[in-house]
């Protein structure tokens, strides 16, 4: 008698590749060999076949951003089953499972330290989460003489974290703490279409125009724009990243550690067989789930990523001393050795201390291993520490508040963090007195340095990535214009009148930098000059200076900036970005147009 397999026995073979009695041997699916799988879709008998343990499988809502159709609640995962092994994990750290969402697929399991419970925690509703967030403190910038200091010096600033984040407490109904809203890192968001570099040896253009202030009659703005070289492919050094994923308790929600497993199946999707990746986690302690292993290795790459399961503490400091020693074991110095710490900030096992952990990371910028930090999350998103590591690790952070903005920091523009072109990148302008009465840089209150700190080269500064670039806006106020510091009482402590000026001269901007691995910085100088020696101004601006005045002008009324006029509101920032719009292929103009309109209704902060 011929027995026919039931229709979920006759599926699990033919997943397993196995023989079925009763099948002729051309329906029989061939074997998996996963030492020949490339990429595929995740499940559990393929991820079986690497040393993962994908138990079931659940179909999630897509995750959507706040203020569209809402965040989905999680659904509960299923008990955990009996430890799998761990690839290039120790023998005592126990495997759980829970379901998991791969870009594109779904999947399950996890990786933990030790057996958590058999549910995520429920999600507390929006609105009644304790409130623990932390900012750096972003003072405005004060307004300065140039008799008393003509000299401002800064390291660059290539995050853009802050916008992603004001964007997400704009579309949740809330006004944005103050110091959340660093102006730099909104406007360093846009492209502005600068002119390129011609060499990697020379990686920086200088782009400078001297405009009217909008807000401030009388006053003039100074735009300087520095352009990044953008990498070939074939200049492209091979990758050895190490993911550091934060598998805690507090990511246990679909926009964190569910969204985080997204953007890493984004950088996944973009690996080259050269490149490298290992992927390791913390929770109450750390480990590793993937030692590292090809860019082609694709699909056991995803396995390893739909492993990951949220529950415990958060031993930060831990994780980033395991992720460093799998960074080292991958180390070559014809490599990118790049760790991407995906995480909401929330330490608290071990070591907490933010200044602890920063020159930790900092001492660890020596090895030549550079750190990114990706947060996501609210309630008890960490932005100051997460500001703090990114700083000391020679590398960028951003925050991630929904899909749309993953696939733009890990599709196309990956590379501009993923690839250095410059490390210890510092801008320097002194103001000529003749010219210019005072001054103030909008934003950078983080970054600001002293003059001696420009020619030192001990002292770091940011990095800059392939085709990236940095914008940097100064408020000025002629000489005789309408100054805002009051004279002094004594003839020999006044400003003096200035004098001719035949070349124009406003400025001097001055850019050091290192090339990759060098230790000794290279210079690049240039003149900062109006349209003619009579200080005036073109009545028409470049389209990307006005767009980017909209943005600093929004960033700066967003935050209550004492030196904007009062009576330059929302309307005008709204036309000021309704005439620079310009070209907006991927419509980023027109959603911060959208937030603009939406900052105006916003009820005012009544909390801490």
């Amino acid at each position: 008698m011929t027995v026919r397999p039931t229709k979920p026995a006759l599926a699990l073979a033919l997943s397993l590749g196995l023989a079925v009695p009763g099948l002729p041997a051309a329906a029989q699916a061939p074997a998996f060999d996963p030492d020949k799988a490339a990429d595929g879709v995740v499940s559990p008998a393929a991820c079986a076949a690497f040393g993962f343990t994908l138990p079931s499988t659940a179909r999630s809502q897509p995750l959507a951003r706040p203020g569209t159709s809402g965040l989905p609640s999680a659904p509960p995962p299923p008990p955990p089953p009996p430890p799998p092994p761990v690839i290039g994990a120790t023998a005592d750290e126990v495997v759980v499972s829970a379901q998991r969402i791969v870009s594109g697929s779904t999947s399950t399991s996890a990786v933990g330290l030790t057996a958590p419970s058999p549910a995520l925690p429920a999600r507390t509703p929006p609105g009644r989460t304790p409130d623990t967030e932390r900012y750096p403190d972003a003072t405005p910038s004060p307004v300065r003489r140039v008799a008393d200091a003509p000299v401002s010096t800064f390291s660059i600033d290539v995050d853009t974290a802050a916008y992603a984040n004001v964007r997400r407490f704009i579309d949740d109904g809330v006004a944005p703490p103050r110091d959340a809203i660093r102006v730099e890192e909104l406007v360093n968001y846009f492209d502005y279409g600068y002119a390129r570099p011609a060499s990697a040896t020379t990686p920086f253009a200088i782009n400078t125009s001297v405009v009217a202030s909008p807000w401030s009659p009388g006053r003039q703005i100074v735009h300087i724009g520095l352009q990044g070289y953008e990498l070939p492919e074939a200049g492209r050094r091979p990758l050895n990243l190490t993911f550091l994923v934060d598998v805690s308790g507090s990511m246990g929600s679909p926009d964190k550690l569910t969204l985080a497993q997204k953007a890493m199946n984004l950088v996944i999707d973009r690996l080259r067989p050269q490149d490298s990746v290992a992927v390791t986690y913390y929770a109450e302690g750390a480990g590793t789930t993937l030692a590292p292993t090809p860019g082609d290795r694709k699909l056991k790459l995803r396995c390893a990523v739909a492993s990951l399961y949220a529950s415990g503490g958060t031993a930060g400091a831990t994780g980033m001393t395991n992720a460093y020693d799998q960074a080292r074991a991958g180390f070559a110095e014809d490599r990118v050795n790049r760790i991407l710490m995906f995480t909401d900030g929330d330490f608290n096992v071990g070591v907490t201390d933010d200044k602890r952990l920063e020159d930790y990371v900092a001492d660890r910028r020596a090895d030549g291993i550079y750190l990114s930090v990706y947060g996501f999350g609210r309630g008890n998103y960490q932005d100051a520490r997460m500001q703090a590591i990114a700083q000391a690790g020679n590398g960028t952070a951003a925050y991630v508040d929904d899909l749309n903005e993953a696939r733009r920091l890990f599709g196309p523009r990956f590379d501009q963090g993923a690839f250095p072109i410059a490390d210890d990148v510092k801008i320097q302008v002194e103001f000529n007195p003749a010219r210019v009465s005072e001054y103030r840089l909008i934003g950078y209150e983080t970054r600001l340095l002293n003059e001696a700190d420009f020619a030192n080269d001990r002292v770091d500064a940011g990095e800059v990535g392939s085709g990236a670039a940095v914008t940097a806006l100064y408020e000025i106020t002629p000489v005789g214009g309408p100054g805002q510091i009051p004279d002094r009482r004594y003839d020999q402590n006044r400003i003096g009148t200035g004098g001719g000026d035949p070349d124009g001269e406003v400025g001097f901007v001055q850019v050091r930098y290192k090339l990759p691995g060098a230790t000794d910085s290279r210079l690049i100088q240039r003149v900062i000059s109006n349209a003619d020696a009579s200080g005036r101004v073109s009545a028409q601006p470049p389209e990307s200076t006005r767009w980017a005045l909209a943005v600093a002008a929004f960033g700066q009324r967003l935050r209550g900036d004492p030196w904007m006029s009062p009576d330059y509101g929302w309307d005008a920032v709204l036309q000021q970005a309704l005439g620079a719009r310009g070209d907006d292929p991927y419509g980023e103009r027109a959603e911060f147009v959208r937030l603009v309109r939406a900052a105006e209704t916003l009820p005012e902060r009544n909390r801490p």
